[in-house]
């Protein structure tokens, strides 16, 4: 039976109706390997483990403070019980990845550190190996005294001793650390007010009911799969059948033959993994699958590409799978998770622009097929009472309808802000339109544009690039590289720039599939990729790094962290299979690209259209003398 959600003061108010109401009722479904239920939990029995957890947390914690979260994928459930058990505590959870790398210890540690953290809830077997390694990074003065707390055994405390702690709307429920795209990790700070707005804002969007079926590989320690895979199912009293995201990557057939099995109707992930659903499932595979019970096939994360939904439609339609399902939206940790959407059941929309105006932040309409065509995918419109604009990020006015700007968003289901980061804080949660005084706005550092209400998203503010003062969104550099040759991994190359003798230079890093390592060699791709990236993109490489898969640096959202690539690359720090810098002698002046790529007759003939007018755009700005 539908709840009348709006009345609800806290989350947790919401869950101890829902167990009141269906305590049998099955919560969560986990699977062991991907493919074999290693247990089940009932809204009641979801409740009874996180009100023991709670009476441990009350029994020397106060109301306020906060708990580091860390599990490795697979203990979903001790995850979720630990997460629940601090909400009934009004402690704060902090949720965090389990570290497999040292890069990933030094990440914690800032988490440990910035949240000041009074206590460590994890797993019996991963407890004990945390504190000692913590205490080899800058949070060892607190780690050392940290207590530990594991919710995957049997807590010997009574529930019925629970107190319940006194939430309100404003009240602190939980840190979601930013991924870390772009510096050090930053506590979003979400509130039960926010979680309560953005599940409803979800509930709309997504066209979901009590009899809505989740099925999730996303980890929970991010917000797409806390919010999305846990925290929804609870707010609309259906269930979600979870697995580890080592299983979907190991055997991505696994997502589907879960949907297939458990007739799922929402499900889905980064734009990557419908790429790698197209690459690995088999055609035997596919025969087996029903996918036809797939409602909402959402992706965000990441940029959602037209080629690949095109593909996964076609090849998963004889599966059942439609491609109205598809559903492309946007979201943010700072927004405690979902910023906008399109309409369920309804085909994504589509827009074309001229991709020559778009590098100089102006929108311009064009026909599909032409040469120096884009095609954006929308990522839909706000729901309920939130709002986007599109501001410019120097001047801060609202940008004209055809402009590319800053994407400003307003709205309850907003973060409140950086946890410890005052002034950070106001410079991204309060920000006001300098034309009209409207505001406060959360300035998102992702650049686009509206058209006919809907959003449509080029690039990241901090991440476009700029050589010979035209703008490049790295991502486009990126899939011209990554289509370069069949041996390069898709969505797995990071473009950034270094500066070299005061100019900055373009670098390409790139991951090779496992069975081509032995047998590509870096000579036979630097032209390849020099070239395409010149035609398409009018730039010259500088760097070129090839890498074993994995090497890349992401984020826990698998988004690729350039900042951390560049690095690297400067600090030559990584274990490449191969890198080249363009040689000291060869020119790196304007004079000097034109003479290696127009020159040559070959060239002069495969040059496109599209390139010979950012040539003309690019010279109209230079005197004679500067390009003779």
């Amino acid at each position: 039976m539908p709840l009348p959600k709006t009345r609800f003061q806290a989350f947790v108010e919401l869950l101890q109706e829902r167990v009141q109401q269906q305590p049998e009722q099955t919560a969560f479904v986990f699977l062991k390997n991907g493919e074999t239920e290693s247990g089940r939990l009932s809204y009641g029995e979801l409740e009874q483990r996180a009100k023991a957890i709670a009476v441990q947390l009350q029994a020397f914690l106060a109301p306020g403070e906060r708990a580091l979260l860390v599990y490795p994928y697979e203990a979903a459930q001790a995850f979720i019980t630990g997460f629940l058990g601090c909400l009934y505590a009004g402690v704060v959870a902090v949720p965090c990845a389990a570290p497999r790398n040292r890069s990933g210890w030094i990440d914690l540690g800032d988490r440990l550190a910035s949240s000041g953290a009074k206590i460590l809830l994890s797993t019996a077997n991963l407890l004990p190996k945390l504190k000692p390694q913590l205490q080899n990074t800058d949070a060892a003065s607190l780690a050392a005294s940290l207590p530990g707390l594991a919710t995957d055994t049997p807590v010997a405390t009574d529930p019925t001793a629970w107190i319940a702690p006194s939430l309100q709307p404003e009240t602190l429920a939980f840190l979601q650390y930013t991924s870390g795209s772009t510096g050090k990790p930053k506590g979003v700070m979400v509130t039960h007010r926010s979680i309560l707005q953005n599940q409803q804002m979800i509930e709309a969007a997504f066209g979901h009911s009590d009899r809505t079926i989740g099925v999730g590989w996303l980890p929970l320690f991010h917000d797409m799969g806390l919010i999305g895979n846990v925290l929804q199912v609870l707010y609309l009293g259906s269930y979600s059948v979870l697995m580890s995201p080592i299983d979907f990557v190991q055997k991505p057939v696994r997502w589907l033959q879960m949907i297939s099995h458990y007739r799922g109707t929402t499900s889905g992930g980064p734009n990557f993994a419908y790429d790698l659903l197209c690459n690995r499932v088999t055609e035997a595979q596919r025969a087996e699958l029903d996918l036809s019970c797939w409602q909402v096939a959402f992706s965000g994360a990441e940029p959602v590409l037209t080629d690949t939904l095109e593909r996964f439609t076609r090849t998963f339609a004889d599966c059942g799978f439609r491609s109205s399902a598809f559903y492309p939206c946007y979201g943010m940790a700072e927004a405690t998770l979902f910023i906008a959407g399109g309409r369920s059941g309804q085909a994504p929309r589509f827009s074309t622009v001229a991709d020559d105006a778009l590098e100089e932040n102006r929108v311009v309409p064009t026909e599909p097929l032409s040469e120096r065509a884009r095609t954006l995918i929308s990522c839909g419109t706000p729901w309920l009472d939130g709002q986007i604009v599109i501001a410019d990020p120097e001047n801060l006015a609202r940008c004209a309808p055809n402009q590319v700007g800053e994407i400003w968003v307003s709205g309850s289901g907003l973060g409140v802000g950086y946890w410890n980061m005052e002034e950070m804080s106001d410079r991204t949660f309060n920000a006001h339109l300098k034309d009209t005084g409207e505001g406060p706005f959360l300035r998102t550092g992702d650049l686009g544009f509206l058209q006919d209400g809907q959003l449509y998203i080029t690039g990241r503010l901090h991440d476009v690039l700029v050589f010979w003062g035209l703008n490049h969104y790295p991502h486009h550099i990126e899939a011209t590289v990554t289509a370069c040759h069949p041996a390069f991994r898709p969505n797995r190359a990071a473009a950034f720039s270094v500066e070299v003798d005061g100019v900055p230079r373009l670098v390409i890093a790139q991951e090779v599939e496992r069975q081509f390592i032995k047998q590509l060699t870096l000579d036979e791709v630097i032209e390849p990729i020099r070239w395409e990236v010149f035609q398409e993109h009018f730039i010259d490489v500088y760097g070129i790094v090839l890498l074993k898969p994995g090497d890349l640096p992401l984020t826990s959202s698998g988004k690729i962290q350039r900042r951390r690539c560049r690095e690297l690359f400067l600090k030559g720090e990584w274990e490449t299979l191969g890198e080249w810098r363009s040689p000291k002698d060869e020119r790196s002046d304007m004079t000097g690209m034109l003479e290696r790529y127009l020159n040559p007759m070959t060239h002069l003939r495969r040059f496109s259209s599209t390139a010979a007018g950012r040539l003309r755009r690019l010279l109209s700005g230079f005197s004679a003398s500067e390009i003779a």
